[in-house]
């Protein structure tokens, strides 16, 4: 319980500048909110290599009559603490545990600098390029500044001038991985593990490397002949569009993807927005969860210097019989100097008291909805009411854990299992019978016509086998990436390889795309999770949901079995405890595969 409350002091200033230095229109407040992490950091890392505080926690791990006397909950505490001093070497001998702090602090170093890296822009002299396509790049003098991929821009010079150019290698960036790689691997074996990546997935529903491979490798190869046949169907339309040179290139698949959804499905989002107002949605959320759940949703006034911009709205969430549960904050507009990610942040943990009350969870949600025209309301495109649903799965989860401890409250779980309350809400919003509950026109109140629906979740499907093999492809490369050190072959060369092997579309000679893969920073070693959570809610959609999305018995058990114990008990076994069976990779493969496949008769029998 101490080191709990130490948690829980640290956590609330950590967190709550984690938000602020992202969020706050004032860059004073972002720059100090800044600082605060950084001293916070600092502080952590010594606690965590405070060899005291580690013997008091070890000394009652190795106490067997008072640890089979603590509750689940309390043991895995116990041993999450436990997991976060042993990473910082404290086990070690005093010469080995200042090399493991350094290490710690050069991987905190690389990692923000490779982070920025990869969002560097490229230049390049305008000449090189053809006179009719430089008006797409900003120029600066003589030359040419390259920011993205262009992905959806309709020319195909255009796109492959983009990637070339801002995937161009860079000898810096490259000395960073290499470095950041090295050190991962470095600190890891120190501490005791065979490779980062069996640190990494230490607690999570994966376990070990060995079983992300076995997953990855058995959807690759479910995947492989949908993918070849989404690849063909893409360079059919770019020999329709453009039958000089219709070989497909990696800079193709997301735009003919998006050609082909349109051309099959007329999915304009226009025609779909005025039936999604942010107060339709809002409402439509409100209903769901007090169906499923019993829990509303209310506003609430905010106190002076409560918000830090005035379109921030403060939601209560009720609960009928137990009464008020959390905080949401609501942040959704854009606005200058604000990211354009949508995020969730927990600002305070939920956990048990010592004078027996609840501390409640307060969380923030991020997104950047256009602002609406004066007197017209907020209108939503599909994607954006999806994307809603997806954040407010997250908030949640935050608001029914209901740990004792706030180290492992609502979000702070295994990196494979926080995802699956999210990605679980977005089935929701693509189902017919939860979007008739609230999808209005603005003007005339004419509900949103049942074709429509089914013509954007079948216009979903279309290079759905593609986009999933692309996904396989990254989480490949992290995996070998935080594998076996020394790496056989340099970073480029696994690229490469894997790319044709894994993905199949060719490797561009002198580009290297993981130059630009961010995610190895935050996610390194479980890229693989967003397709495991996605796993998951497809299990508990189909087996729970896909009956009666609004079943309120089955709402409880989802409560009771996943989403009240945070981090508290072992994800598999949550998993386990809400569809009542034990699970093999084959099943999470399964789930994946039978979604691509699904519904296509019901949307015919529609049509």
């Amino acid at each position: 319980m101490i080191f709990d409350q130490l948690s829980d002091s640290l956590c609330r200033v950590a967190d709550l500048a984690d938000f602020v230095k992202v969020a706050h229109p004032d860059f004073a407040f972002r720059e100090a909110a800044e600082e605060a992490c950084r001293n916070i950091g600092t502080m952590v890392e010594k606690l965590n290599t405070d060899v005291e505080l580690c013997q008091s926690l070890r000394r009652l791990l190795a106490d067997e009559t008072v640890m089979s006397s603590l509750d689940p909950e309390t043991r895995r505490v116990a041993e999450l603490f436990m997991f976060d001093f042993e990473i910082s070497g404290i086990h070690l001998d005093e010469e080995k545990r200042k090399k493991a702090v350094d290490l710690n602090v050069r991987i905190l170093d690389l990692c923000n600098e490779f982070l920025i890296g990869t969002h560097v822009p490229n230049k390049i002299d305008k000449h090189v390029l053809p006179e009719h396509i430089r008006y797409n790049f900003t120029a600066e003098g003589n030359y040419l500044r390259v920011a993205g991929l262009h992905a959806d821009c309709p020319d195909d010079l255009v796109r492959e001038a983009a990637y070339k150019i801002f995937l161009h290698s860079n000898s810096q960036q490259l000395a960073r991985l290499e470095e950041l790689l090295a050190s991962r691997n470095s600190l890891a074996q120190l501490v005791g593990y065979d490779t980062f990546a069996h640190r990494a997935l230490q607690g999570t529903m994966a376990k070990n490397p060995e079983t992300v491979r076995q997953f990855l490798e058995k959807l690759s190869e479910q995947l492989s002949k949908r993918t070849q046949k989404d690849f063909e169907m893409m360079t059919k339309m770019k020999m329709k569009l453009n039958p000089h040179n219709s070989m497909l290139m990696p800079w193709d698949h997301p735009y003919y993807s998006g050609v082909l959804r349109a051309e099959r499905y007329n999915i304009d989002p226009g025609l779909y927005c005025p039936f999604f107002s942010l107060g339709a949605c809002m409402e439509g959320l409100n209903s769901l969860f007090s169906q499923l759940l019993g829990i509303s949703l209310y506003a609430e006034q905010t106190k002076r210097g409560e918000i830090w911009s005035e379109d921030v709205r403060k939601l209560a969430v009720v609960h009928e019989t137990e009464g008020l549960l959390g905080y949401i904050y609501c942040d959704f507009f854009q606005r200058p100097d604000k990211p354009h990610q949508d995020c969730h942040f927990t600002v305070r943990g939920g956990r048990l008291k010592e004078n027996g009350e609840y501390q409640l969870p307060v969380v923030v949600l991020m997104l950047s909805l256009p602002n609406s025209a004066r007197g017209a309301p907020t209108l939503l495109s599909p994607g954006m009411m999806e994307n809603l649903f997806h954040e407010m799965g997250h908030a949640m989860h935050s608001m029914l854990g209901r740990t004792r401890y706030q180290h492992v409250t609502g979000t702070r779980c295994a990196t494979d299992f926080a995802e699956v309350p999210s990605i679980l809400m977005e089935y929701f919003a693509n189902d017919y019978r939860v979007v008739n509950q609230f999808a209005r026109h603005y003007k005339t109140g004419q509900p949103l016509p049942k074709n429509m629906v089914s013509r954007l979740c079948e216009s979903k499907k279309v290079c759905a086998a593609a986009d999933m093999q692309l996904q396989v492809f990254y989480a490949v490369l992290d995996q070998i990436y935080h594998g076996k050190h020394p790496l056989k072959k340099s970073t480029t060369e696994i690229l490469k390889e894997t790319q044709e092997k894994v993905y199949g579309l060719p490797y561009v000679p002198n580009t290297a795309w993981q130059l630009r893969f961010s995610h190895l920073v935050g996610y390194g070693a479980k890229y693989y999770s967003y397709l495991m959570s996605r796993a998951v809610a497809s299990m508990v959609w189909k087996q729970c949901f896909a009956q009666n999305p609004f079943d309120r018995a089955m709402g409880e058990r989802y409560r009771r079995e996943m989403l009240a114990h945070g981090g508290g008990k072992e994800p598999m076994l949550m998993v386990q405890g809400m569809l009542q069976k034990s699970l093999s990779v084959e099943d999470f493969v399964d789930a994946l595969v039978s979604d691509l496949d699904h519904d296509f008769e019901t949307f015919i029998m529609d049509s």
